[in-house]
């Protein structure tokens, strides 16, 4: 995949999985495995050792990534595919539900 559509700081609803009808805004974007991370969705918990960070260590609940076809953009309150178009000589994202151009 050359261009990704969904971008860092986005919100997306979870249209797949166990975690199905979330939504939550994406922390990061892996584009060579197609995986999002999404805040407050596929949690995990991980034992962590001691470490400088967290002396005590223990048991840490954290978000796992998503493969980025289980999640929609979420535009003006509502799920919707994402398309590309050239807007004079820039390429922009628009919703195809609307046709409006997200950013």
């Amino acid at each position: 995949m050359s261009t990704m559509k969904i971008k860092k700081g986005d919100t997306v609803k979870v249209i797949a999985g166990k975690d199905r009808d979330t939504q939550g805004k994406v922390l990061s974007v892996d584009v060579k495995n197609g995986k999002v991370l999404v805040e407050g969705v596929n949690m995990i918990t991980k034992h962590a050792k001691p470490s400088q960070a967290n002396p005590n260590g223990g048991i840490v609940q954290k978000e796992a990534p998503i493969d980025i076809s289980n999640v929609m953009l979420v535009f003006k309150g509502k799920a919707t595919r994402v398309g590309f178009k050239m807007d004079g000589d820039k390429k922009v994202r628009f919703a195809k539900a609307t046709g409006e151009v997200i950013d």
